[in-house]
C-alpha cells in the first residue's frame, strides 16, 4: 500500500514543493513528462514547459525539503545532440535535439547539470546530503503503454481491428528495450546513490541494450507479427511525416561497471513478454495489473537467474 499519494500539475511549485515536503523522501524518481516526439511539434511550448520547467519544480521542490535524499531525475535518450553516427552515444556527448521534444530534454539535462553544481555540488555531499543523478533510457516496449503515435501500440491496436499496420519509418534504428530494464536501472542508481558518497554517482547514465542489439523498427514489427496470428504491415514512410532521428544508438559501459546493471532480456524476449500482454488483454483479460505482475515476477526470475 502507498504511504501517501497526491496529485498535482508538475508545474505547479507550490503544490509540488507541500508534497515532498509532506513525504520527507529519501528517494524521489522524477518520471513525470511530455514524453512523445511527434506530439512536441503539435505542442512545442508546453513540452519546453513540462519537460524543462517541470524538472525545476521538483529540484526547487527537494532545495526547499533541505533534507538530505537521493534524486533520480529521468530525460531521454534523445537528449543527445544526434549526429546520425554507427558509434553509441555516451553520457559525455553533447547534449543537443532536433525536433522540440529532444531539444527539451537536452534542456533538462543542462538545467539539472546546472543544479547540481549550484546547489547539489556532489563534491559537497556533507553540507547538503542531496544526491542527484540523470537516466537516459532508450526506448521502451512493453505491455501498459497506449500513447499515440507510439509503434508498439500502433500494432497491438490495428492487430485486434485485423488490420494491417501502417509503419511510419521501416529503416530508423533504435535501441529497444522492457521498460523494466530502464527501471531496473533507475532502481540500481538510487541504491547506488543512498549506499555511497561516490561524487562520481552524481551524473547522467544511460540505460539501454547491449551494442549491437539494437534493431530497425522493420525488424521489431517482423519480430512482432511472428508472435500474432494473421498481423501484417505496410510501408507508410512516402506520407508526410515530421522529423526523426534516423538512427540512434546508446553506449551502457558506464551503468554496467559503476552500477552493476545490465540488460536482462534480449529483443526476442523483449517482443515475446510484450506481444504475449497485447494478445492477453485483446482477448479479454483486462486485469492489467495481473498482466504487468506476470511480467514483473517473469523479469526478477530471470534477473536472479543471470546474477544481475
Amino acid at each position: 500500500a502507498l504511504s501517501g499519494h497526491a496529485e498535482a500539475d508538475i508545474l505547479d511549485r507550490e503544490a509540488l514543493a507541500k508534497a515532498v515536503k509532506a513525504a520527507r523522501p529519501d528517494f524521489v524518481f522524477h518520471l513525470a513528462a511530455q514524453s512523445l516526439v511527434r506530439e512536441s511539434y503539435a505542442t512545442p511550448y508546453e513540452t519546453f514547459e513540462v519537460n524543462v520547467m517541470g524538472s525545476a519544480s521538483l529540484l526547487e521542490a527537494v532545495r526547499a525539503y533541505g533534507g538530505p535524499c537521493a534524486v533520480v531525475m529521468v530525460t531521454s535518450d534523445k537528449c543527445y545532440e544526434n549526429l546520425e553516427r554507427q558509434e553509441g552515444y555516451s553520457e559525455g556527448d553533447r547534449m543537443g535535439g532536433f525536433d522540440p521534444y529532444s531539444a527539451s530534454k537536452g534542456a533538462a539535462e543542462l538545467f539539472i547539470s546546472s543544479y547540481r553544481r549550484s546547489f547539489f555540488n556532489p563534491e559537497k555531499l556533507q553540507s547538503h546530503g542531496v544526491k542527484v543523478a540523470s537516466a537516459r533510457a532508450g526506448n521502451v516496449i512493453g505491455g501498459g503503454d497506449w500513447a499515440k503515435d507510439r509503434i508498439v501500440v500502433d500494432f497491438a491496436v490495428h492487430c485486434s481491428r485485423g488490420e494491417s499496420v501502417p509503419v511510419r519509418s521501416p529503416h530508423s534504428v533504435r535501441p529497444w528495450q522492457h521498460v523494466l530494464e530502464p527501471i531496473g536501472g533507475y532502481l540500481a542508481l538510487a541504491q547506488k546513490l543512498d549506499q555511497s558518497a561516490d561524487p562520481a554517482l552524481c551524473d547522467g547514465f544511460n540505460f539501454g541494450p547491449r551494442l549491437g542489439d539494437e534493431a530497425t523498427v522493420r525488424a521489431l514489427v517482423e519480430r512482432f507479427c511472428a508472435r500474432w496470428p494473421g498481423a501484417s504491415w505496410r510501408d507508410d514512410s512516402k506520407g508526410e511525416h515530421p522529423h526523426e532521428a534516423g538512427l540512434l544508438r546508446l553506449k551502457i559501459d558506464k551503468a554496467v561497471s559503476m552500477l552493476g546493471w545490465s540488460p536482462v532480456w534480449g529483443l526476442d524476449k523483449t517482443v515475446e513478454r510484450t506481444a504475449n500482454w497485447y494478445r492477453a488483454f485483446y482477448g479479454g483479460q483486462t486485469d492489467t495489473r495481473a498482466l504487468c505482475l506476470e511480467d514483473i515476477q517473469s523479469y526478477s526470475a530471470d534477473m536472479a537467474g543471470s546474477g544481475n
